[in-house]
């Protein structure tokens, strides 16, 4: 399995301009012919396109370097070198591509088969059949081709999910994405089992409405100052446009919970805690305490949208999808 790498710096170059020709009319009656050397070819420009089949940029991660073909050489009989080979990089939807060294943002692939040229090649050198003029009819020169352009770049992938789901380790984000995705991810009872985002598609009313969702590797406290996993993975939650807050209910402090994850949320992007969101009350199979959920729930301020849910048994599950339906895309059952 690809190891999930969201960051990577590297150098893309274009290819060199092929170098002109510097070639003479050899022909049976015309011993000394005229100049007739063909200019050279361009250079080779790299690509990046954007691939659905693709999760990760850990390809980079070998490679520093990415160069294009040369332009071919220029050739007698005023033949025109041939372009350089294009490269064509595969990136993941959601990748960003910043000049590393402005960190201006170049270019953003927010869907599939989205294309960005990166750097262009170098002109193909002028042959000396180009050179050819009245005061000077037999020029032995030809240019040389010039170079490509190169440029310093960083590759930054944050994920294209419309929700994200937000909880401390061991809240049981992993479990509730693979109970209502068909998303896999690896599910133990320690703190830390998701160590990179995964993405599910929930399906909905007969497959005619599906949304993505992003179960984000735990969030602990200085998570945004660089703690725990938090900090390498809070960019992926950008772009979502609401947020599911998981806890556990056996928890001892719901409420320092939450208030702890919005002020990571804000240290990281003050923008972040003023998304819609739902209060999710996990593993209330382990609670059975109607009494206890009541008093939890009443705890909120007034007007929050809270539901509670076992994702290990399913229950309030489908409620969990209606309210999701409602509140983050208006749909009415």
């Amino acid at each position: 399995m690809s190891k999930f790498i969201d960051e990577v710096v590297i150098v893309a170059v274009a290819g060199h301009g092929g170098p002109g020709s510097i070639s003479f009319r050899h022909e049976k009656f015309a011993e000394f012919g005229g100049p007739d050397g063909g200019d050279g070819g361009l250079g080779g420009d790299v690509y990046f396109v954007s691939d659905q089949a693709i999760q990760t940029l850990d390809k980079f991660i070998p490679l520093k370097h990415y160069k294009a073909s040369p332009g071919e050489h220029g050739e007698g009989k005023n033949k025109s070198g041939s372009k350089g080979d294009d490269l064509t990089l595969k990136v993941p939807i959601g990748t960003q591509i910043f000049d590393s060294e402005t960190d201006e943002l170049l270019y953003d692939f927010v869907e599939e088969d989205l294309v960005f040229k990166a750097v262009s090649g170098g002109r193909g050198g002028k042959g000396n059949a180009f050179f050819k003029s009245s005061t000077h009819q037999a020029p032995r020169f030809a240019q040389d081709g010039e170079e490509g352009d190169f440029k310093n770049l960083r590759l930054t992938l944050k994920l294209l999910a419309d929700l994200g789901i937000v909880g401390l380790p061991n809240s049981g984000k992993s479990t509730l994405l693979s109970k209502i995705t068909s998303a896999h991810p690896k599910i133990a009872n320690y703190a830390f089992t998701t160590l990179h985002p995964n993405l599910g598609v929930v399906k909905r009313e007969s497959d005619t409405f599906r949304y993505t969702i992003a179960d984000i590797p735990g969030i602990i406290e200085g998570a945004s100052k660089g703690m725990g996993l938090g900090l390498s993975f809070l960019r992926h939650i950008e772009r979502v446009k609401g947020i599911l807050y998981l806890f556990d209910a056996t928890s001892l402090d719901v409420l320092h919970e939450l208030k702890m994850l919005k002020n990571e949320l804000k240290s990281y992007n003050k923008t972040l805690p003023t998304k819609e969101s739902i209060i999710v009350l996990n593993k209330i199979d382990l609670v059975n305490d109607e009494e206890y959920m009541n008093e939890l729930k009443a705890s909120f301020p007034k007007n929050t949208k809270i539901i509670s849910i076992s994702a290990e048994t399913g229950v309030g599950l489908e409620e969990l999808l209606d309210k999701i339906d409602k509140i983050f895309f208006k749909k009415k059952k």
